[in-house]
């Protein structure tokens, strides 16, 4: 045999192994451990619906942040006692409370559509 005929036979060996290989393994039903999540513990819920929940948790805690920043500013605004100085701190804190609020309500909004489409759309 010459060179050129065992380098045939080493390419067509190797070619019929790559594409028979993976039908004689699928074809032996091999477990490939997706059924052990119940088993261990793991939720069986879709991951978009998990990674949506996840979304609206970290929204909500945002959420919770602006309030937090809005209650100084009330309290300062009323112990501020006529001081013109606290009054206007206190109306700062209390206007970056309220944009931070609806910059976190747009982004949850447009999560929540955006979740949506993306689990509805398959």
């Amino acid at each position: 045999m010459t060179k050129n005929t065992i380098k045939k036979l080493a390419a067509g060996a190797i070619t019929i192994t790559t594409v028979a290989l993976p039908m004689v393994v699928m074809a032996t039903g091999v477990d490939l451990g997706l059924n052990y999540a119940t088993a261990i513990g793991l939720g069986t819920q879709d991951v978009r619906t998990t990674v949506s929940n996840v979304i609206k948790a970290f929204m909500g805690l945002l959420g919770i942040v602006a309030v937090i920043i809005i209650l100084p500013g009330g309290f300062k605004w009323m112990t501020a006692g006529g001081n013109e100085e606290k009054v206007s701190e206190a109306k700062k804190l209390i206007i970056s409370g309220i944009i931070g609020l609806v910059i976190i309500m747009s982004a949850y909004a447009i999560a929540q559509f955006v979740v949506s489409a993306i689990v509805n759309g398959t």
